[in-house]
């Protein structure tokens, strides 16, 4: 776990050691966006109070998150699966004995986006293999098009960095597990 000294507290220098999960290089998920790179950890003051923030850049849009490092396990910020993980991921993809509610699809449109939401890469992995199976039953309204687009790729950008893989390659492994 990397330290952070030389907290300065006004005129003066304190030393001040904190272990923080992440560091500077390290790749990590964001809930809803996906993979970032710690791109520094930063010292803000805010409210009168000096706070830690991890400042994420996300790989698919270029964004940059700032995280407070206090507060990573309440955003969900997480490291990437390990390989282990990867098979289970692709179990669930593989699973084809699930229940598809025949609910109307902005009633399923949320349930999904909270899914996304939590950043788990097996509420995602879900989410992709439901709206696969659905697709080949009848035609996505725009949302879950677009939502099947966005769980497709966290997971393809998850699995590439778990895996070592291309993303080219990841992708063509999933979309084969729903060639039927």
């Amino acid at each position: 776990m990397p330290t952070v000294r030389s907290i300065t507290n006004g005129t003066r220098s304190r030393s001040k050691t904190i272990d923080l999960p992440f560091k500077v290089g390290d790749m990590a998920v964001y809930p809803a966006h996906g993979v970032g790179e710690v791109t520094s950890i930063e010292a803000r003051e805010i409210s009168g109070s000096k706070q830690l923030f991890y400042v994420l850049q996300i790989l698919d849009s270029g964004m940059k998150i700032m995280v407070p490092t206090g507060n990573v396990n309440a955003v969900g910020l997480r490291e990437i699966i390990s390989e282990e993980e990867v098979k289970a991921v692709y179990d669930i993809l593989k699973e084809r004995d699930v229940v598809i509610d025949n609910q109307t699809w902005n009633r399923r449109y949320r349930e999904y986006m909270d899914k996304i939401k939590t950043g788990s890469v097996y509420e995602i992995a879900e989410v992709y293999r439901d709206l696969s199976l659905l697709k080949q039953e009848k035609e996505l309204s725009f949302g879950e098009r677009k939502m099947l687009d966005t769980a497709k790729s966290l997971l393809t950008k998850e699995l590439a960095f778990a895996e070592g893989e291309d993303e080219e390659e990841i992708e063509e492994a999933i979309e084969e597990i729903f060639l039927d």
